[in-house]
């Protein structure tokens, strides 16, 4: 083998790593979450306990009335709801009082996020404390068996149910792409989060908290994914969120550019979160000899769906040219063969779970939704967004 040879095989090599483990644990994180998983076992029969529903909300007055009048019927007994008005220019604090429930109004433009919100909610609840706080958007629904899932759950360690996007098969293309990536990110690969590391990310609503937890979790912060932050410094103190298969919650599916601005929102901090903390998460692993831990931080390195197709495509690109300068194959046939493995995943995935979220018709311009993400991704590597952004529905 010639010099340059050598030089090609080296940066083949160097280039694939990243791609190879990114690649790898996304595809075995999907196969491992294509099964159900199973029931949270719970005391048969025990009545939920006291529980608290803090739902934070800026500027919802369009839709809040709607929300609090599809849930309240499905509250179980010893349950109430909370609103958090927060720094709301809109009638949502009269809409949600009209709708018989308790609420606060938070003024205070300079601090500004859903994690002030709650922090807000919990200063008012300690002097009353309910056994179980949790959280719900304000554009949620979930039913009864859901809540007395999440409150049961949630005694003795954090919780998050499955949480999804009303399903809409005659949404824009776009739109429906994007609901079944996040079947993916909150259903598929939580399943397999769970299975292989004992735990699941946090993802904003349909989360539930004993009230030691939430009364000491550091929640006043202006972080647009404080719910991903929030999970991962729990686990880091050993409170590891548990997943509560038995219960899900719904959010409202948006507008082609609604949808945009939701994917520059969580995409944004969580590309941010995963740069921070990904590696600093595996080599604690590695240090304490803690596979389950590092199989977190794994998943935690692993970008958006659509960022690692392009990265994969970029990559295997460039491992072309590389080939042509007297590279090896070998690292481009085993990145190629598990982004192979990886879209018979998502395509056994789809059969099993994602046909109501996505048809046909639309799963075929996935190559055009990676497309349309390019400009997310060039904007977020100018700016990350902050505030509290919200979507058009």
């Amino acid at each position: 083998m010639s010099t340059m040879q050598v030089i090609a095989t080296i940066a083949a090599v160097m280039l694939a790593i990243p791609l190879v483990l990114m690649t790898a644990t996304f595809a075995v994180e999907v196969i491992a979450g294509l099964r159900a998983a199973p029931s949270t076992p719970l005391a048969d029969g025990a009545p939920p306990p006291a529980t608290v529903i803090v739902m934070p909300a800026h500027d919802e007055g369009t839709i809040i009335a709607g929300t609090l009048a599809r849930l309240l019927p499905e509250l179980p007994p010893a349950c109430r709801v909370l609103v958090v008005a927060d720094n709301c220019e809109d009638d949502t604090a009269a809409a949600a009082e009209r709708a018989g429930v308790e609420v606060l109004r938070r003024n205070d433009p300079a601090r500004r996020g859903k994690g002030y919100a709650l922090a807000h909610a919990r200063d008012h609840l300690a002097a009353a404390p309910p056994a179980v706080v949790m959280v719900l958007d304000a554009d949620g629904a979930t039913d009864r068996d859901s809540l007395v899932a999440m409150a049961r759950a949630a005694s003795q360690r954090p919780v998050q149910a499955v949480n999804l996007l009303s399903p809409d098969l005659s949404a824009a293309p776009m739109v429906q792409v994007s609901n079944f990536a996040f079947v993916i990110k909150n259903l598929v690969r939580q399943r397999g989060l769970w299975r292989l590391a004992g735990r699941v990310n946090l993802t904003g609503t349909g989360m539930a908290f004993p009230w030691p937890v939430f009364r000491d979790a550091g929640l006043a912060t202006a972080d647009i994914v404080e719910d991903l932050a929030l999970g991962l410094e729990l686990a880091r103190r050993g409170l590891l969120p548990r997943f509560a298969a038995d219960a899900t919650v719904w959010s409202a599916a948006s507008s082609a550019e609604g949808t945009l601005k939701q994917r520059t929102r969580w995409e944004g901090g969580f590309i941010a979160t995963s740069r921070t903390r990904a590696l600093p998460a595996i080599g604690a692993a590695l240090r304490a000899r803690d596979p389950r831990a590092l199989w977190a931080g794994l998943s935690l390195a692993v970008p958006p769906l659509t960022l690692l197709l392009l990265l994969d495509g970029a990559g295997l690109a460039v491992l072309g040219l590389l080939m042509l300068a007297g590279a090896s194959a070998a690292p481009a046939a085993l990145l190629g063969g598990l982004l192979a493995l990886s879209l018979a995943a998502l395509v056994v995935a789809w059969m099993r779970v994602g046909r109501p979220f996505l048809s046909g018709g639309a799963a075929a311009r996935l190559p055009l939704y990676v497309l349309w993400k390019i400009p997310l991704y060039l904007g977020l590597a100018r700016k990350r967004p902050t505030g509290w952004l919200r979507a058009g529905r």
